[in-house]
């Protein structure tokens, strides 16, 4: 017979790299649930309890600690093992005075410490805007959605975000507290390609002409007075003159 759908299952040698877990001491790991992020580009909640964080030595007690509401992402709890987590998401184990938001680094996905105070907010970046009957939703970077109600649904005078911009949102209420245009100026970092991890200030980004946005070029300039080149859908700004967040000059390889 043939394939009926997508295995649950995940074997540790194609998982993908960044991932810190030994390829052939085991043949199983965990594999990330359909959520709100990509499978090549999250971490699954057991994975960073137990091979990242170390609170927990076995999938069933990574279970455990899920179970009594321990681990909240995004300030919700959450209670599946599988659960997937990525950029720009905040894990807080409040009992443990523990926080976490899930940044880009060189080699993929880390874990970077932050304040609780910090841990009250998130960066999201708008990916799509669609005009409904009542008002406008706004597609996040991270798969979740905000829907604005405006007075007149074709012409939304009230919704100024655009593709690209960044909001600055609470947790878990996700209001919007502020906004960031991604412009020339702008902090930023390269969330994907080979230059992930680089952090930066915008210099120049391409005016594009019957191309796609997305594939605009964009150059960033660390502090080093290094230029990199990506392309504008790995860009995500983190601030004006000071970034929003916390971000460590050079963070721990996961």
């Amino acid at each position: 017979m043939g394939k009926k759908g997508k295995t649950a299952r995940m074997k540790r040698k194609p998982a993908p790299k960044f991932w810190p877990i030994h390829r052939k001491e085991l043949p199983w790991i965990v594999k990330p649930s359909c959520g709100s992020h990509s499978q090549d580009n999250c971490l699954s909640l057991t994975l960073v309890l137990r091979d990242i964080l170390g609170i927990a030595q076995t999938r069933r007690e990574s279970k455990l600690i899920l179970a009594q509401g321990k681990v909240l992402v995004d300030g919700k709890v959450v209670a599946k093992d599988d659960s997937p987590v990525g950029l720009m998401d905040v894990i807080s184990m409040p009992d443990a005075s523990k926080y976490y938001r899930v940044m880009p680094s060189n080699k993929g996905l880390i874990l970077s410490p932050i304040t609780k105070e910090e841990a009250a907010f998130k960066l999201v970046r708008v990916e799509n805007k669609t005009s409904t009957k009542n008002g406008v939703q706004i597609a996040l970077h991270d798969g979740s959605n905000l829907f604005v109600k405006v007075a007149d649904p074709r012409h939304p005078e009230e919704v100024t975000h655009v593709t690209f911009d960044i909001l600055k949102v609470t947790l878990p209420e996700k209001q919007v507290v502020q906004s960031l245009k991604t412009k020339e100026g702008n902090l930023a970092v390269i969330t994907g390609g080979k230059n992930i991890g680089v952090q930066g200030k915008i210099v120049e980004i391409e005016k594009t002409v019957a191309k796609k946005r997305r594939q605009a070029l964009v150059v960033v300039e660390d502090a080093k007075s290094i230029r990199y080149q990506t392309i504008l859908d790995f860009i995500f700004s983190i601030g004006e003159a000071e970034p929003l967040i916390n971000v460590p000059e050079a963070p721990a390889v996961v």
